[in-house]
């Protein structure tokens, strides 16, 4: 039962990029925010459990932090994961809400 939460709170938010709209368009990728613990194969076994799509790859990426300076001082960005699934064809995943 703890696993099942675990595996239900892994979506961050959907990531909003110039370079993601154009991949979900051309290429029915979608691009997610996640934490840094979770593996392709649990975000596989969501997607295809919770949204009944069928899920033909996934890429991870690891943004790593960056220095920011704020009036004088010096600070750090958090790291952070971001997941690519490509859905095989025929598949839709709607996180934003629009409909094509």
């Amino acid at each position: 039962m703890n696993d099942e939460k675990r595996l239900l709170k892994i979506f961050l938010s959907p990531h909003i990029s110039e370079k993601s709209s154009i991949s979900s368009e051309k290429f029915n990728t979608v691009v997610i925010k996640v934490p840094m613990y979770v593996t392709k194969s649990d975000v596989k076994k969501v997607v295809q459990n919770l949204f009944k799509v069928q899920v033909s790859n996934i890429n991870t990426l690891i943004i790593k932090s960056r220095k920011l300076r704020k009036n004088g001082r010096i600070g750090y960005s958090s790291s952070w994961k971001k997941v690519y699934i490509t859905l095989k064809k025929g598949q839709n995943l709607n996180f934003i809400g629009h409909e094509e």
